[in-house]
């Protein structure tokens, strides 16, 4: 049972990451079925609750990996900053590619040049080295890039630092840290206060600029703390807040807690595990939308509500994957669901690379000339639909098609790529 229980993380972590891909890769930005867009502001769509699934599942994988002890040893924490900075290089490192410059190099060149770098981070990041050169890299990756974004010149000068590996990278060390050293009772109050603090820093506190407290777009202390702390350096749709900003990482850490407790009781009930999360999801959702009356549910500043809201979704999900798991057994979709939930890293990085990659070789359409991936969809996908929505879907269908390609071959090789 023990396996069962974890494919079943596996099988929901594959499908996170095949929706992140549909989601994050439609043909046309301006033909996109509403479900698979975020919500404009408020509110929460099935495409609000992947980033949060994903961090979830990692919460969720927590206790299968480490076992919980009151102490937190030199060699623990070390291992656990490694991993953040390896996970944050990484994310950064996507905001860093496409702005890479070698004099006057254009087209191939300069693609073949960004693709070596990027080959040799992911690499130095995923390689399976000994402890201290793992840290040593870690290190030494996110200093050079800190110095690039703020004083390497023009090139860098409006490069992202948020993102959304960088979030992953510091909920998990966060939340690996209150794991380790507090049981169950202090992880939960330690949960329940980054949730209240969040709120009353957000609903309470004045925005410098004589701001009153509020929720609104790009005017509260969110937006504030961002634009203050990284000017310049944000979210490019804003330039002065960030989805995946400063303040609003501190509740996306009981995101992952909430996973954690999950895991626990999976390890705990057994067979009965489903009833528990069935419940408890249910609570949460509804304790989200209470919530959501005073402190809206939004993706994009992770608000309290919406980290229940999405954490109750995040529960209900894995209690009906672990009862289909349990019922069906091993079966061609379950090990293909597995083969995206076993590699998720290489996932977020390699596409976030290729459609950069692809986006600068460039073939003749007509009188213009064409990203390759674009060429694909205007010249191949589009023409096959009458409606634009349906062609968009179709793309991003045939990129997750792409991508099964490549993870079924890495599966074949046997090759696990983990931080």
């Amino acid at each position: 049972m023990e396996k069962q229980r974890i494919t079943s993380i596996d099988i929901f972590r594959g499908l996170t990451m095949m929706l992140m891909t549909i989601v994050n890769n439609p043909g046309d930005w301006g033909n996109v079925y509403a479900p698979l867009l975020h919500a404009e502001w408020h509110g929460a769509t099935p495409t609000d609750m992947v980033f949060p699934f994903f961090v979830f599942i990692m919460g969720t994988a927590m206790p299968f990996s480490t076992s919980r002890t009151g102490a937190i040893t030199k060699d623990y924490f070390l291992k656990i900053l490694t991993r953040s900075l390896r996970i944050f290089n990484l994310g950064l490192f996507l905001n860093f590619f496409s702005k890479i410059h070698v004099g006057e190099l254009e087209g191939a060149p300069l693609v073949l040049i960004r693709l070596i770098i990027a080959v040799a981070l992911a690499y130095a990041m995923l390689g399976n080295f000994k402890a201290n050169i793992k840290l040593g890299l870690a290190i030494g990756a996110t200093a050079l890039m800190f110095i690039l974004a703020f004083w390497g010149g023009e090139d860098f000068a409006s490069v992202r630092i948020p993102g959304v590996l960088q979030r992953i990278s510091l909920v998990y060390f966060f939340a690996a840290i209150i794991y380790k050293r507090f049981d169950l009772k202090g992880q939960l109050i330690a949960g329940g206060l980054l949730l209240i603090s969040y709120w009353a820093m957000m609903a309470l506190i004045p925005v410098p600029g004589g701001i009153a407290p509020n929720f609104d777009k790009g005017t509260n202390l969110a937006a504030w703390i961002d634009n203050t702390l990284l000017p310049g350096h944000l979210w490019a749709s804003s330039k002065t807040w960030d989805p995946e900003g400063i303040l609003s990482t501190i509740p996306a850490i009981t995101t992952v807690l909430l996973g954690i407790w999950t895991g626990n009781i999976i390890q705990n009930q057994k067979l009965e595990s489903y009833k528990w999360l069935l419940g408890i999801g249910l609570a949460l959702i509804i304790t989200g939308k209470l919530w959501g009356v005073v402190f809206p549910i939004n993706k994009a500043l992770w608000t309290s509500s919406y980290v229940l809201f999405a954490g109750g979704w995040a529960m209900l999900v894995l209690a009906i994957v672990s009862v289909i798991d349990e019922k069906a057994g091993n079966n061609p979709v379950t090990r293909f669901l597995i083969v995206w939930g076993v590699n998720p890293m290489i996932v977020f990085f390699g596409s976030g690379i290729l459609p950069r990659a692809l986006g600068m070789v460039k073939i003749s359409h007509g009188e213009e000339s064409l990203g390759t991936l674009d060429y694909i969809n205007d010249a191949i996908i589009k023409p096959l639909f009458a409606n634009p929505m349906n062609a968009s879907l179709a793309f991003a269908i045939f990129y997750v098609i792409l991508w099964s390609i490549i993870l079924l071959i890495l599966d074949r090789k046997k090759l696990i790529f983990k931080v």
